[in-house]
This record gives structure tokens, C-alpha cells and sequence, in this order.
């Protein structure tokens, strides 16, 4: 033993002598620079530094080592040294957070270049990229030229959640062979997984932490190094348009979630502190919490600015953000990053001030930073100190201060505590609100307050090792991006997310080529959420070419074994009406979660809170007005597929992004199931006994209209669940398999 230890001692010794050996690589764009005892460095143009046999980026090109130039000094003492150095106006441009982007091609456009050189904003929100090539050598252009400006502050690009199917067949990324094995030829352009409340439908948060792990290297891979998620919301009120987003309407599960979500994602392995440049940061949203808009309302529009709590519920909305998103069991300890929602927390402040989230001193300051300690960046939701006209369009979202100058907007935010701006540009505005601050409280005052806001995102792009290395290998992006093992992965949380809610007389699993008939689904003109027309358009939500290779299609229900018939959740508007002809002012609406036409008899008579300087009224309610949802035809698809079938089973799978009442619909189905945002490969694998169907409803479906009207849009689980002809309650956490009423440890866990 003594023998041992002298070798190992002697071998230590050995290693830590010897030199630090330097080589150079160049790739496609770039060099990169590889040490034995220090991280690789990836440059364009910045001088490079040896010193004590040590390689580093001159990236302010003085001709001297800068304490945040050097590696080998803490995250926070570099972000400290490098706020301290920057000018008010860079400051500035680092509080701001870009538009969305879409690189098409490898070449930055003038937007881009204006974003980088004129606004200094170094955070770029990334939406559509052509494929994974594209991607990484866009990003590789825009850090090369953010390299070459003062001080090299590499990007921060990021993406709104970007691995999802969204209900569409994806048959090119999931394609089976005819003996059903997975096609490895048949690549993915991402992996793709259900919806976020898919996700919750699994009941299983591992199946998040491998979700974080794949998709935080797709990401890497690409050049994006920070994720606008998780949606942490409790979805508390059923008709919230985004209810889609979040991980379910219940505390426990979604905390659960939540905080496996953001320790996979920023987690680099094997890094003493967490942090590394296999992370990425995580912004959690929204603080503190979008679920409770008031009937269900949306906050992207002044129709649905406040969130109201009936049920003196605030507090609950705070667990999957305080004791998840916050108290993460790995390295990094905290999400990097929150965002505020849009709403209007009406009656939560102390002092009695009404204004969004994002201008609310109480919401950032005192509770999030003060009360619960929290260090990180916190960005605004996107557009809330831009300009808006009226309370139906979808423009600027200052809620609360509609009637401020663009500076004081900025001001207030600043005020609050918030440190970046989303999807704001035009530094100049920002730089006069600097000086307002200077002018309201010093100097001196204006330069600590900005300077913090700058030490926090700094730090953020240091964690992850973009001013190291900030570029990435187009060859790997395409190599990594959707590679079959993550494509595979995502694949089987697809299957998994799928619930089924009824199996009369065990209708399913289907026989093997067994006789299908697939009704043709008609969809009427409808209006987006962004009011922009849909015309109306015919379907075979289930292609032949994939249908064919589970079953023998026929042409009518005479010859068919059993139907099948895909349909939407009710799809409605958002809780307003324009102003037409009938309605020169417009008027509040019901939001309907059922197909047939829908007449507001239990609204309430006059609304919790109200109230726009473009209205003449502070009442929103909407109580006896009639809403008739735009594809009340799905319901009548059924019905009519019913009755042409007779005895035979139909089979009916709703897409669902959030509860419906399912009473006008169950006495006509046999079997039904309920997709996430799943590819149709994953529907057929189940209904074909492929799989066993194991998901648990993430949400309630409500028995009827009275129900959603009378539950409190703050508090979760709160209504009547409907009970099917079988005498199933669909209630939080119920599903079935092939024997039955699942009855597991996950049920037991979260019910």
C-alpha cells in the first residue's frame, strides 16, 4: 500500500510539472486553439496572449491580460471587471434583448449587424433556422463580428422551445419500416417531443431530465446557449390559451418538473460548480405566475392585462418557481434567468399600485429578489414597453402604464428591478432613461444600478464558456441535430405522453390490418389568436401513405372494421370581439371549451377588475353573449361517423392544448385518446397495440360550461370532472391502459 501511494503521489507530481502544451486547429471559419491545461479557445480576430504558458483572448485588443480575459478567475470576479470597464452605452445595449431572428442563410442581413454595431445588444432570440448547417454557421458569423467589436462580448442567442411536433404527422422523421422498426435514414431536422403539458401527462419528471439533456446539446450545437423556458405557469384557469406551455395546473407535479427541466439543461457534467460549456441557461417564466388571466384571457392583448385571484390563491402560483426552478439539486442552484408575464397581478401589491409584472417594483424587487433571494437576470416578456392602440390588437404591451413616454417606460422597468428589456432595441431610448435615472437619483446612483444589471448577464455568457469559446462546428450541428438516439428519445416521450380516456368493451388495441374508415374532417374560416384568417380548408389528418402501413383504408363505413376520427379542442375567440357591423365597439366574449354554440348564463355580472385608457367602461363582463367555436364541425364529424358506423367502433383522438367538456362527444366514441402535440406515427403505434397507452391526464375535463364559469381562474383543480358512459371520472391523473384504470405509483405520487 505505502508502495501505492508513493507512485500515485509520483505521478501527480509528474503532471503537474508538466508544461501546458498549446496546439492550433483551424476550422471552417475559425481557429481553435487546444491546451492540455486550459479550456480551448475559439477566435476570428482577437490577438491572442501568452502568458506563464498560458494561452488567452486579448478581446479588448490592449496588449495586456484583463482580469476578465483570464480563465483561470471566477464567473463573477470576470463579469465584476468587465461591467466595471464599459462604457453607459454598452451597458445599455446589454440590457436589451433582440426581436426574433430567422437565419435562413449562413449572412448576417442589416437587422443583424444594426442589432450588434449600432443597439450593442449582445442576446439574440433565434426563431426559425433552415437546418442545423445554417444555424451554426449564422451563429459563427454573428460571434466573429461581436469578437471584432470593442471589448469581444460574444452572443447569447436563444430560442423560445423549438422541439415539438405540434401535432403535425412528421412521417419523413418517424417513418417505420414495414416489419415497424424505427427508420435510422429517416433523420429528424430537431428531436421532437410532445407539448410541455404532454410532457406533465407522462407523470414521469425523468422523462423531463432526458428531454433537458438531448435538447441542451441540440441547442450547443447550434451556437444558442440560453432557453426561454420552462413555462413554470400553473395552469389554474382551463380556457388560458397557453395552457399548452405549461407542465399541468398541479403544484407538485409541475415543481417536480420544472426543476428536472432547468437541472438538465444548464448542468454540465463533471464541472465542480455546475456551469460549463455544455450548459444552458434556463429563463424561467413566468413570474409569478400566467395562469390566472381573468376568464381565461390572454395577456398578449390589453383584453386580458390582469390576472385576478378569487380564490386568494397568490402565493400557491409561487411554488414551481421558489421551490423548483429555484432550489435546483445540481451545481447551478437557480434557473439563470426569469421572466415576468404581461398581467397586471391585480390587488397583490401593498401599496395598491396596479401595473404589469415587469413595471411592478413589489412583484421583482421585494418579492422575487428580497423575499425569495433570487440572484439571477430577470428579463421582461417581450414588447412591454412598446406603444399600442387598442385593447383587441396585438402591438406594445405597457399594461398599467399605457400613458408613459417610451424613456419612462424603460425607467419604470429599471425601477423595478428588472435587468433586460425582451425584444426591445433602439439603445438611445434606453440611454435616456439612464439619464432620467441619473437625473431622479445621482450619478453615481445611475452608474451602480446599471452596472448590476450588467454584472448579471455578464455572467450568464461567461458560465457557459462563450467568451472561451463561443463557436461550434457546423459538420456537428448537422451530425448532432436530430441524430436518430435523440429522434428516438423524443419518440418514446411521445408515445408516453398519449392518455386514454375511454376503451369501451376494450375497442383497442385495433387488429393487425384491420378495416379502417377515415371520415374527411371540413374546417370552417377561422381567426388565429393573432386575428389573421384562416381560410377554411379539407383534411385526412392521417395520411394515407402512413395510415396504409397499420391498416387496409376503405372508402366507406359499410366496409370498415372501425373508424377513425381526428379532431381539435374546441377553437373559439379569445375572449373578445371586433368591432363589425353588429358590434361598432366591439365586446367581451366568452372563451368556450365546447363545440356547439355556448350562451355565458353563469358569468359573473360585473368583472374582478377592468379598466384601459381606450375604454369606456371598467367592466369586462361578458355574461349572456353567445360563443360559437369555428370548428364546431370536429363535434359533428363524430356524431355523424357514429351513426353511419351503427355498432361498429369509432375510434377518436382529440389534439388537445388545453380542457374541453367531453360530453358532447363520449356517448358517440368507443375509444378515445388524447394527443399533445404528438406525431400521428405515435397515435398509431398506440391504437395499433404497438405500445400500451400509459399517460395520465395532466388536467380536468370538465362536466360543462357552468363549471369552468364558477371555478376560481387562481386555484387548480377546482371544478366538476365529467363522468363517461363507463362511469370513469376525468379527473387530474386518471388514465387507461389495456387492463384498465391505471393505478401506479405515479398516480398514488400525484393525485
Amino acid at each position: 500500500m505505502k508502495n501505492k501511494i508513493f507512485y500515485l503521489l509520483a505521478g501527480l507530481m509528474s503532471v503537474a510539472c508538466a508544461p501546458n502544451e498549446i496546439t492550433y486547429e483551424q476550422c471552417e471559419t475559425y481557429t481553435l486553439i487546444h491546451q492540455t491545461k486550459g479550456p480551448d479557445l475559439g477566435y476570428v480576430s482577437a490577438p491572442i496572449l501568452t502568458i506563464d504558458g498560458y494561452a488567452f483572448k486579448d478581446l479588448d485588443r490592449d496588449g495586456e491580460l484583463d482580469i476578465y480575459e483570464d480563465w483561470r478567475r471566477s464567473d463573477e470576479e470576470r463579469a465584476e471587471d468587465l461591467a466595471s470597464k464599459l462604457p453607459v452605452e454598452r451597458i445599455c445595449g446589454l440590457m436589451l434583448y433582440s426581436s426574433a431572428v430567422n437565419p435562413m442563410v449562413p449572412e448576417l442581413n442589416a437587422k443583424h449587424e444594426k442589432y450588434i454595431r449600432e443597439d450593442y445588444i449582445r442576446h439574440m432570440l433565434v426563431a426559425s433556422i433552415k437546418d442545423a448547417w445554417t444555424g451554426a454557421s449564422w451563429s459563427n458569423n454573428v460571434q466573429a463580428l461581436c469578437e471584432a467589436e470593442p471589448f469581444g462580448i460574444p452572443s447569447n442567442n436563444s430560442t423560445d422551445p423549438r422541439n415539438y411536433t405540434n401535432g403535425k404527422a412528421n412521417t419523413s422523421a418517424y417513418q417505420h419500416e414495414p416489419d415497424g422498426e424505427f427508420n435510422p435514414d429517416a433523420a429528424s431536422s430537431i428531436s421532437k417531443w410532445p407539448r410541455e403539458v404532454g410532457m406533465a401527462a407522462t407523470f414521469d419528471p425523468e422523462i423531463t431530465r432526458v428531454h433537458g439533456e438531448i435538447v441542451s446539446a441540440e441547442y450547443r450545437a447550434l451556437g444558442i446557449t440560453t432557453a426561454l423556458s420552462p413555462q413554470a405557469d400553473l395552469s389554474t384557469d382551463p380556457r388560458w390559451r397557453r395552457f399548452y406551455g405549461t407542465f399541468s395546473e398541479d403544484p407538485a407535479l409541475n415543481r417536480d418538473i420544472v426543476r428536472e427541466y432547468c437541472d438538465a439543461f444548464q448542468s454540465t457534467p463533471g464541472s465542480k460548480d455546475g456551469w460549463g460549456n455544455q450548459s444552458v441557461n434556463c429563463m424561467v417564466k413566468h413570474w409569478p405566475g400566467g395562469g390566472t388571466g381573468e376568464s381565461g384571457r390572454d395577456a398578449h392583448f390589453g383584453i386580458g392585462k390582469y390576472a385576478v385571484y378569487p380564490g386568494n390563491n397568490f402565493n400557491e402560483h409561487l411554488i414551481p418557481f421558489v421551490e423548483g426552478a429555484f432550489a435546483l439539486k445540481g451545481g447551478t442552484r437557480q434557473a439563470s434567468a426569469v421572466m415576468p408575464y404581461y398581467t397586471i397581478s391585480y390587488g397583490q401589491s401593498p401599496d395598491g399600485e396596479n401595473v404589469a409584472n415587469g413595471f411592478s417594483r413589489y412583484i421583482v424587487q421585494d418579492l422575487l429578489r428580497d423575499k425569495y433571494g433570487y440572484e439571477g437576470v430577470v428579463c421582461t416578456d417581450w414588447g412591454i414597453v412598446g406603444t399600442y392602440e387598442k385593447v383587441y390588437q396585438h402591438s406594445g404591451k405597457p399594461w398599467g402604464v399605457e400613458t408613459l413616454s417610451p424613456a419612462q417606460k424603460r425607467l419604470k422597468c429599471f425601477e423595478a428591478g428588472v435587468d433586460q428589456l425582451g425584444g426591445a432595441a433602439e439603445n438611445e431610448i434606453s440611454i435616456e432613461a439612464y439619464r432620467l435615472w441619473a437625473d431622479k437619483y445621482g450619478e453615481e446612483s445611475a452608474r451602480e444600478r446599471f452596472e448590476l444589471s450588467a454584472r448579471r448577464i455578464l455572467l450568464n455568457i461567461f458560465r457557459v464558456g462563450n467568451f472561451e469559446n463561443p463557436y461550434v462546428s457546423p459538420y456537428y450541428a448537422a451530425a448532432t441535430v436530430g441524430c436518430r438516439d435523440f429522434v428516438a428519445a423524443g419518440y418514446d416521450a411521445q408515445v408516453k405522453s398519449i392518455v386514454m380516456v375511454k376503451n369501451h368493451n376494450s375497442t383497442l388495441p385495433a387488429a393487425t390490418r384491420a378495416k379502417v374508415y377515415q371520415p374527411l374532417r371540413k374546417v370552417a374560416p377561422a381567426l388565429t389568436h393573432w386575428q389573421k384568417l384562416v381560410p377554411a380548408y379539407e383534411e385526412y389528418p392521417f395520411s394515407a401513405e402512413l395510415l396504409g402501413q397499420y391498416f387496409d383504408i376503405v372508402d366507406t363505413p359499410e366496409e370498415a372494421d372501425f373508424a377513425l376520427v381526428s379532431i381539435k379542442c374546441p377553437i373559439g375567440h379569445w375572449g373578445y370581439i371586433m368591432p363589425d357591423a353588429e358590434y361598432p365597439d366591439g365586446h367581451y366574449q366568452p372563451i368556450s371549451l365546447q363545440w356547439g354554440p355556448y350562451t355565458a348564463e353563469y358569468a359573473r355580472e360585473r368583472s374582478i377588475a377592468g379598466g384601459d385608457p381606450t375604454e369606456a367602461s371598467d367592466n369586462r363582463s361578458y355574461k349572456g353573449y353567445t360563443e360559437k367555436s369555428f370548428n364546431e364541425g370536429d363535434m359533428h364529424l363524430v356524431l355523424d361517423t357514429k351513426k353511419a358506423m351503427g355498432d361498429k367502433p369509432v375510434v377518436v383522438v382529440v389534439a388537445t392544448d388545453r380542457p374541453f367538456v367531453p360530453a358532447e362527444i363520449e356517448p358517440s366514441c368507443d375509444a378515445i385518446l388524447l394527443s399533445f402535440g404528438v406525431s400521428n406515427n405515435a397515435l398509431l403505434d398506440i391504437i395499433s397495440g404497438k405500445f400500451e397507452p400509459s399517460g395520465l391526464l395532466p388536467l380536468q375535463l370538465p362536466a360543462d360550461m357552468k363549471t369552468v364559469e364558477e371555478q376560481c381562474e387562481d386555484v387548480p383543480r377546482d371544478m366538476v370532472c365529467y363522468r363517461d358512459a363507463d362511469g370513469n371520472l376525468y379527473d387530474f391523473a386518471f388514465g387507461l391502459n389495456w387492463s384498465g384504470v391505471i393505478d401506479d405509483s405515479r398516480v398514488k405520487k400525484y393525485r
